[in-house]
C-alpha cells in the first residue's frame, strides 16, 4: 500500500483505489507509476487473486499527466530530446505494459473525469464501468502533444478507429452516455452504485477457476494480433493445461452428477 494507491482485499477480488486529491490522481509522478507497476507484479505472483477493480477517489478517476511537473520530468526541461524518450520509456510507459500483462481480469470503475493518460488507463483495463458523472477525453492534442502512453494502440481497440480518431483529433470530452453508446464502457450506473456494481461483476468473475481466467485473458489478448492458426495452437496448449486442474475436475464432476440425477 502506498500514498497513491490503496489496496483492499475482498475475497478473491482486489480493489485498487488511486487516492491523491492534490493531483486528481495523476499517473505520471514516479511513485504513482511504481505503485501501479508494483501492484501488477504482486497480483501476478498471487494466484489467490482472481479479479481486480481499479477506481479513483475525490471525484476523479485520473487527470492523466501531472501538468505542473510535465516539462521537468518528461519534456523540454530535460534538455536534449533523447532524454524525454527515455523518460517516457522508463516512466509512464511501464504502466500500460504492466496492466496489459496483468494476468487476471481487470475492471475500471470510472467514477469521474478520465483525462488524457487517465482515459488511456481506463482502456488498459479489460472492462469499464462508468458512473453517470464520468467524463473521458483523449486530450493530448489540446496541449500540442501526442498520446505518449499507448493511447494510439489502446483507444482504437476499445471504440474502433473512426471514433478513436475523432476523440484524439478533437481532444473533445465525452460523457458517460456517449461512452456507453460508442462501446468505451459496458455499463453506466449512478455514482453511489458504481463501486457495488463493479465489485459485483468482479465477484461474479472471481467465482470461476483462477487458472482458467488467467489463461482465457491471455488468449483474448494474444488474439488481438495473432493469426487464427497460431491462436488455435495456443488454445490447444492452454486447454491441455486447464484439463489437468482441480477446478476443471471438480466442475466436471458436479455437472455429471447433476445430469445423472
Amino acid at each position: 500500500m502506498t500514498d497513491f494507491l490503496k489496496r483492499e482485499r475482498h475475497g478473491a477480488v482486489l480493489l485498487l483505489t488511486m487516492d491523491r486529491e492534490s493531483t486528481r490522481n495523476a499517473l505520471s509522478d514516479p511513485d504513482a507509476i511504481e505503485a501501479l507497476v508494483g501492484a501488477c507484479a504482486d497480483i501476478n505472483a498471487d494466484l489467490s487473486v482472481r479479479a481486480v477493480v481499479l477506481t479513483g477517489s475525490h471525484g476523479a478517476f485520473s487527470s492523466g499527466g501531472n501538468l505542473k511537473t510535465l516539462s521537468d520530468t518528461v519534456g523540454a526541461g530535460l534538455g536534449e530530446p533523447v532524454r524525454s524518450r527515455l523518460a517516457y520509456r522508463n516512466g509512464i510507459q511501464r504502466v500500460p505494459l504492466a496492466l496489459c500483462n496483468l494476468e487476471v481480469p481487470t475492471i475500471a470503475a470510472v467514477n469521474g473525469p478520465a483525462i488524457g493518460a487517465g482515459c488511456d488507463l481506463a482502456c488498459m483495463c479489460d472492462i469499464r464501468v462508468a458512473a453517470e458523472e464520468a467524463r473521458f477525453a483523449e486530450s493530448f492534442v489540446k496541449l500540442g502533444l501526442t498520446p505518449g502512453d499507448g493511447g494510439a494502440w489502446l483507444l482504437p481497440r476499445a471504440v474502433g478507429m473512426s471514433r478513436a480518431c475523432e476523440m484524439a483529433f478533437t481532444g473533445r470530452s465525452i460523457d458517460a452516455a456517449q461512452a456507453l453508446e460508442m462501446g468505451l464502457v459496458s455499463q453506466v450506473v449512478g455514482g453511489e452504485e458504481l463501486l457495488p456494481a463493479a465489485m459485483a461483476l468482479a465477484q461474479e468473475i472471481a467465482q470461476h477457476s483462477g487458472h482458467a481466467l488467467r489463461l482465457t485473458k491471455r488468449l483474448l489478448r494474444e488474439g488481438q494480433h495473432m493469426r487464427l492458426d497460431t491462436l488455435l495452437e495456443f488454445s490447444a496448449g492452454f486447454q491441455a493445461l486447464a484439463h489437468h486442474t482441480q477446478e476443471h475436475a471438480g466442475a466436471l464432476d458436479a455437472y455429471l452428477s447433476k445430469t445423472r440425477g
